[in-house]
């Protein structure tokens, strides 16, 4: 595609990424067959091919409007399209790169910078999600049904607290997710349970914080960047120590780990250091692949509570991560029955925050996502993302969990 970028834009390490990234395009269409938006509202301009012209045209100077910023707004950067993509368009930087530009030029109405600060301000903080949720318990019970599924409860563990092992011969680190953590704790303990059966200790750090994703794709890119660095400085010890990964449960979360050294590459005290984190930064199922999962199978119990099980591939797990073909093995190795699941490719529509700024597009999404992941009467619905276990969880006819729990 060619390309006439404004000075103003070109003469920033931004905007010389999104010419490189723009001129990679050859506006073939492909992407339009898998992009999820496009298939519901058939609008070129809320498809990738559309998008990349919007952005292509903010930064070559024309003017920026909030009709932009809406179609913008619309995408899942679900990344759909990346996986399909023949030219190899790195498109989620693309947008995230016209998002933050637009983002300074077009005010937001008021009730929409509300939203957004408070996401920013409550997801990311374990102490206020819980504590709004704890809140929320009493008038959920006398909202609408529609309404009150939507409010996460806050899951009891069923999963006794692993024990201290001292013969662990190898160290590794767990990312333990803001919201996971309080909502669906069963997720971290099942991870610490089946890896202490390997011989891996799993290291947590009470002062790490969010992965920094919630501010980054609200454009709040100097917040994302403090959240990111904290992380840093708190594991680089542990990595010091001889940790050998970190391991995250949520695949949303890994995808923006493993992003820290792009985000991080023109920081000259962080750059190195982030590198090495990204490299480290493995989603718990690539740990399990590379692991001898014999010794888990007699420790299965034959009389299983689930036998046949529809597995939901996350976005951030299969076009972030390009991790695919990896949980399905593991799970039929351990004796589980995966059922068909038409148009896995989709997204569920939960997407970060999307569920909360797109409510109408996420619930259409849904819909499709359980209907396909039903198709096959499967008794549990399995995940590898905190929040597209809670999205589904809130209109799921049957039970939604993180699949690791089902090897406990």
């Amino acid at each position: 595609m060619q390309t006439s970028i404004s000075d103003k834009y070109l003469d920033t390490p931004q905007g010389q990424k999104a010419n490189l990234i723009l001129r990679s395009c050859v506006h073939c269409g492909f992407c339009t067959a898998t992009c999820p938006t496009y298939q519901l509202l058939g609008d070129e301009l809320d498809g990738p091919r559309g998008r990349i012209y919007l952005i292509k045209q903010v930064l070559e100077g024309n003017e920026v409007t909030r009709k932009t910023q809406q179609h913008l707004d619309r995408c899942l950067t679900c990344r759909s399209c990346e996986t399909t993509c023949p030219s190899g368009v790195n498109y989620s930087k693309l947008v995230d790169i016209g998002r933050n530009i637009i983002e300074q030029q077009v005010t937001r109405p008021l009730h929409q910078q509300l939203v957004r600060y408070l996401l920013r301000k409550i997801i990311p903080n374990q102490k206020r999600f819980v504590f709004l949720l704890k809140l929320a318990k009493w008038p959920r019970k006398l909202l609408p049904l529609n309404i009150a599924r939507k409010i996460p409860q806050i899951n009891k563990p069923q999963l006794s607290a692993p024990l201290e092992q001292e013969n662990c011969q190898r160290s590794m680190i767990l990312l333990e997710s803001c919201g996971q953590a309080s909502v669906t704790p069963d997720t971290n303990r099942a991870s610490k349970i089946i890896l202490q059966r390997l011989g891996i200790e799993l290291q947590t750090h009470s002062t790490a914080g969010c992965c920094g994703a919630v501010s980054h794709h609200l454009s709040a890119e100097e917040e994302a960047l403090n959240a990111i660095k904290h992380n840093i400085d708190v594991w680089w010890p542990l990595i010091e120590n001889g940790a050998e990964a970190i391991v995250v449960t949520a695949s949303g979360c890994g995808a923006m780990v493993k992003d820290y050294a792009d985000l991080l590459a023109d920081n000259p005290d962080y750059a190195d250091k982030a590198k090495r984190v990204s490299q480290l930064a493995k989603d718990i199922s690539e740990i399990l692949a590379n692991e001898d999962l014999n010794q888990l199978i007699p420790l299965q119990a034959t009389d299983k509570k689930y036998q046949h099980v529809a597995f939901h591939s996350p976005c951030t797990l299969q076009h972030g991560q390009k991790l695919t073909g990896i949980i399905g093995p593991i799970l039929t190795q351990l004796g589980y029955t995966l059922t068909h699941v038409s148009d896995s490719h989709l997204c569920c529509g939960s997407a970060g925050t999307y569920s909360f700024l797109q409510p109408a597009l996420a619930q259409k999404l849904l819909d499709n996502k359980l209907k396909s992941l039903s198709s096959g009467q499967a008794e549990v619905i399995v995940t590898a993302n905190i929040g597209c276990q809670m999205h589904m969880a809130s209109k799921a006819q049957v039970p939604v969990k993180h699949w690791i729990e089902l090897l406990v």
